[in-house]
């Protein structure tokens, strides 16, 4: 084919063609890249949420948990230690330190019982009933500078508080609450605005049942006879003076009944914050369900 047939040729073709305009301009091919999401298995990517589970939404997963795997503690099965891990209670620390230093500004009125719930109103302590969390564990730290003078209430203790408390003229005790009633006293206004009436305390469960009714642990279902030999015994052991105990200032008599919550509160009873009144039931079947 020659020169003039090319150029015949070249121009037949582009009499045919139609102009160049917006309408039919191409990028030449591979020269931009594809920005849509390709579909994957399950609609695309999942950003490391993955399918389903607790992973996708958005909550942690318990200690321990393997995602479907057999758990470490169950593969080695001469192995114990955190087996039931997720099931045991937890006592978040407060060390007498810190009780000291909420007493020395005025954080808490030490001439009446001193309780979980008094101790979360303070400000400075607090804890989670949704996490196996079921009150108060005092620690020994600090408990060289004790020196107030408290009738408290926790959920446990040490030798060495339950003697830096005594040697002061003050009493402990250990105290079991059951979730329903921790989260009653971590927020008692929102329960009182819903008018329910307070119900009662459950009994401890059978694996903590000997620690709070043993007195050398100033147990609340412990013999108060036997308490009271306990407390010269461990004052004999550390070497200090048992004070007298002074029911004016401290309200030693004013205790908690052991199917009770709140102070001066009893089973049964309806708080009206509205009106500003306490309802208290009449009925025989009721007194007697409320019973202690």
């Amino acid at each position: 084919m020659g020169s003039r047939q090319i150029t015949e040729k070249s121009l037949s073709m582009l009499r045919s063609l139609p102009r160049i305009s917006l309408g039919n301009i191409r990028d030449n091919p591979g020269s931009r890249a594809n920005t849509k999401r390709g579909r994957g298995q399950h609609g695309g990517d999942k950003h490391g949420a993955g399918n389903k589970g607790s992973g996708q939404r958005q909550n942690y997963m318990r200690l321990g948990y393997e995602t479907g795997n057999n758990p470490f503690y169950l593969r080695f099965p001469q192995e114990h230690y955190y087996k039931g891990h997720h099931h045991r209670r937890q006592y978040p620390p407060m060390s007498l330190q810190q009780l000291q230093s909420i007493i020395d500004k005025d954080r808490i009125d030490t001439t009446k019982p001193i309780d979980i719930a008094s101790i979360v109103k303070s400000g400075v302590y607090n804890f989670f009933p949704d996490q196996k969390q079921f009150g108060v564990h005092l620690t020994d730290e600090g408990a060289d500078i004790f020196a107030a003078k408290v009738n408290i209430e926790v959920q446990w203790a040490s030798e060495q508080v339950i003697a830096a408390i005594e040697k002061n003229g003050g009493v402990i005790t250990t105290a079991y609450y059951d979730p329903h009633s921790l989260f009653l006293l971590k927020d008692p206004k929102k329960f009182f605005e819903t008018g329910q009436a307070i119900p009662r305390r459950m009994i401890p469960p059978p694996d903590v049942i000997e620690y709070y009714t043993s007195a050398e642990s100033r147990g609340y279902l412990a013999d108060p006879e036997k308490v009271s030999q306990e407390r010269l015994k461990l004052a004999q052991k550390y070497g200090y003076q048992l004070p007298e105990l002074d029911d004016q200032t401290l309200n030693v008599s004013d205790r908690k009944d052991p199917r009770q919550i709140f102070y001066g509160l009893e089973p049964g009873w309806v708080v009206n914050l509205k009106e500003k009144c306490i309802l208290k039931p009449k009925d025989n079947e009721l007194l007697q369900f409320y019973a202690s």
